[in-house]
C-alpha cells in the first residue's frame, strides 16, 4: 500500500491534483492499482488537514513508533547505550589482526574467557572514558552496547594484562606486519622519543624509581616510557624503563632490541630543544646513532653564530624555508616560518604597546609578567622604562628555529624529519590526556606494563582511524572530488563525540524485544565508509536462542 498522486486539466487549463492511498492487486495474472481511499485535493490537504492524517497514521505505524523511540531515548524512558566506538574500532581491531593474535595468546596460556573481548574492553575504555579498572568494571561496560562484554568479570581484566606484558613483543610484531598492508607505512626513518609518568603509590619496585620529571612531580616515584614512530606519526612498538632511566640509555636499547624486530633502515634521534646537552649528544655520537636536535637558540653559544649564516633561504614548503652552515665543525640548519614571524612580531609589538600604558602602575607588578619582564629597563626602584634594545634583539628569533645534526640528510629532509617530531609529541599528550596514561595505580610489575601496552594499542587504533580517513580524503581530493583539498578533516575528540551519539536502545513492543539504532551524526558515517563496515539495521528483534543474544532484521523496516 502506498501514496499516489493524479492531475487532472480544467477546461480553462488550470490543474487540479487528487492524492490517493492505493494497494497493487493482482488480476487475471496481472498487477493493477485499486483505489482504497481519495484523500482529497492536495492543494487544500496541504493547507489544513494533512499534517494531522499523518499523525494519527503514524499512532497505528510500528515503524514510526519504534522511529520516535530512536529520536527521544530520554523522554521514552528507555536507556541508550554507546555504539559507535564499538563498532569502529572492533572492526579496526580485527582488520589489524588483533582479535586473532589475543586468541591464539589465550589459548597458548590456557585461558578460559575470552582475553580477545578483555583486552578489547580494555582499550576501547582507554578511547572512549579512561580510568581505572575498577570504574571500567563498576561504570563504563554498562555505558556500551556490546553483548560480548556480558560475560566479563573484574579478574578477567587483570589476568588479561598479565597476558598482554608477557606477549608485547609478539603482539608488536605481528600488528606491524598487518599495518604495513593495511597502510602506507614508510620505515626509511624512525623516530623515537620518550616521556615519564608516575605512580599513585609505590609502585613496583622492578621500574618505578626516582628521575628527571616530565611531568614536574619529583616527589612520585616513575615509570619512562618510549615509543617508536614513523617520521609521519604511526607508532610502531613502544618500551618500558625504570624512571630513573637517562633518554640516552633507552636509545641503546632501541638499537639492541627493538630495530631489530623490525625492518628499520636508519634510526635516526630527533629531539626537542628540552634534551640538548652537550654531555648528550656526546654519549649519542659515541653510540653511533644519528640525531637531528633542537637547539635553544637564545643559551646556546653557536645560536648567535647560526642567525649569522649569510645566504638566501629555501623554500621547503608553504611556511618553512631552511638554509645550513657549519660552526667549528657541526652541522646547523637554520628554519624560518614567515607567517609565525609576522605573527610573533605582532604579538611583542603588541605586549610593548600595553608595557608602554602600564609603566605607571609600579616596578613590582610589571616585574612578575613574564611577557613584561624581558623588555624592562629598571634604572631603579622608581624609573622604569621600555628595554629598546632587548626589543630589537628578540626580533631576530621571529618565526625562527636551530637545528643541530650530524646525519647527511638534505637540510630540506632534516627540517622535515623534526616537524615530524611533532606528531610523537601530540602522541604522548594524547597518551597522557585522552588515554589517560597518566596517572598509574597498579601494583605489580607485569600489570604496569599490560596497562601501558593497553595505552599503546589504543595509541595504534586511533592512529589508524584517523589514518584512513585522511588517507580516504586523499584520494577523494585526487579524483577531484572534493575543492581545496582539505586532508586534515574533522579531529579525534570531534569524532569520538559523534561516534558515541550513535546508540543503540531496546524498547519492548508486542510482547517482543526490539534493538534501535539512533541516527548517525556529523562524521560518524565517515568512519564506516572508510573501514568498509557496514552499519547496522535500523531496527532488530532481540531474540533468545540457545542461551546467546540473537538479532533478526525487522523485514521492510530498515
Amino acid at each position: 500500500m502506498y501514496v499516489r498522486t493524479k492531475t487532472f486539466t480544467n477546461k480553462d487549463g488550470s490543474t487540479r491534483t487528487y492524492l490517493y492511498l492505493v494497494e497493487a492487486v493482482r488480476s487475471s495474472g496481472k498487477v493493477r492499482q485499486e483505489i482504497v481511499a481519495n484523500l482529497g485535493r492536495i492543494e487544500r490537504l496541504q493547507e489544513k488537514g494533512l499534517d494531522s492524517i499523518i499523525e494519527g497514521l503514524a499512532r497505528y505505524s510500528k515503524k514510526q513508533w519504534l522511529c520516535s523511540q530512536a529520536k527521544e531515548p530520554a523522554l521514552s524512558g528507555s536507556e541508550a547505550r554507546s555504539w559507535g566506538p564499538a563498532l569502529v574500532f572492533r572492526r579496526l581491531w580485527e582488520m589489524l589482526g588483533l582479535s586473532d593474535t589475543m586468541k591464539k595468546s589465550g589459548a597458548s596460556s590456557q585461558i578460559t574467557f575470552s582475553a580477545d573481548e578483555a583486552a578489547f574492553a580494555m582499550v576501547l575504555h582507554r578511547l572512549e572514558d579512561p580510568g581505572s579498572k575498577r570504574e571500567l568494571y563498576r561504570h563504563w561496560l554498562g555505558t556500551v552496547y556490546r553483548p560480548a562484554f556480558d560475560e566479563l568479570q573484574p579478574q578477567h581484566f587483570y589476568r588479561t594484562l598479565d597476558l598482554l606484558a608477557g606477549n608485547k613483543d609478539r603482539i608488536e610484531t605481528a600488528l606491524f606486519e598487518k599495518a604495513r598492508d593495511l597502510f602506507t607505512i614508510d620505515l626509511d626513518l624512525v623516530l623515537w622519543d620518550t616521556t615519564s609518568t608516575y605512580f599513585e603509590g609505590n609502585g613496583p619496585d622492578e621500574i618505578a624509581s626516582f628521575g628527571l620529571s616530565k611531568d614536574h612531580r619529583p616527589d612520585r616515584v616513575q615509570v619512562m616510557v618510549g615509543v617508536l614512530m614513523t617520521r609521519d606519526g604511526y607508532p610502531v612498538a613502544h618500551e618500558v624503563f625504570p624512571g630513573n632511566t637517562a633518554d640516552v640509555n633507552t636509545f641503546k636499547t632501541v638499537l639492541r632490541s627493538v630495530l631489530k624486530r623490525f625492518s628499520v633502515k636508519r634510526c635516526v634521534i630527533v629531539g626537542d630543544r628540552g634534551m640538548i646537552s652537550k654531555s648528550t649528544v656526546r654519549e649519542i655520537e659515541e653510540s653511533g646513532l644519528e640525531y637531528i636536535l633542537g637547539l635553544r637558540m637564545r643559551r646556546d653559544k653557536d645560536g648567535d653564530r647560526v642567525l649569522q649564516t649569510r645566504g638566501r633561504y629555501r623554500v621547503v614548503e608553504d611556511n618553512l624555508q631552511v638554509k645550513e652552515t657549519s660552526v667549528d665543525g657541526k652541522r646547523y640548519i637554520l628554519c624560518y616560518n614567515p607567517d609565525e614571524a609576522k605573527r610573533q612580531k605582532q604579538t611583542r609589538e603588541h605586549v610593548v604597546e600595553q608595557l608602554k600604558r602600564q609603566i605607571q602602575t609600579g616596578v613590582k607588578s610589571l616585574v612578575k609578567n613574564r611577557q613584561y619582564r624581558r623588555f624592562l629597563l629598571i634604572e631603579d626602584k622608581e624609573r622604569i622604562g621600555i628595554d629598546e634594545k632587548a626589543v630589537e634583539r628578540e626580533g631576530k628569533y621571529d618565526g625562527k628555529w636551530i637545528l643541530k645534526t650530524n646525519t647527511a640528510m638534505p637540510a630540506e629532509e632534516v627540517a622535515m624529519a623534526y616537524k615530524s617530531l611533532w606528531q610523537v609529541e601530540r602522541a604522548f599528550r594524547e597518551m597522557k590526556s585522552s588515554l589517560d596514561l597518566r596517572p598509574v595505580y597498579h601494583w605489580s610489575e607485569s600489570r604496569v606494563r599490560g596497562h601501558i601496552m593497553v595505552c599503546f594499542l589504543a595509541l595504534v587504533l586511533e592512529s589508524g582511524l584517523m589514518r584512513a580517513l585522511t588517507e580516504s580524503r586523499r584520494k577523494t581530493t585526487e579524483r577531484g572530488n572534493v575543492a581545496g583539498g582539505d586532508e586534515s578533516g574533522t579531529s579525534l575528540k570531534d569524532l569520538m563525540a559523534d561516534l558515541k551519539r550513535l546508540q543503540a536502545l531496546k524498547v519492548n513492543l508486542d510482547g517482543k524485544q526490539y534493538l534501535l539504532r539512533t541516527e548517525f551524526q556529523g562524521k560518524a558515517y565517515e568512519a564506516f565508509k572508510v573501514l568498509g563496515l557496514r552499519p547496522p539495521e535500523k531496527y532488530q528483534i532481540l531474540a533468545e536462542a540457545a542461551g546467546k543474544e540473537a538479532t533478526e532484521a525487522i523485514t521492510g523496516l530498515s
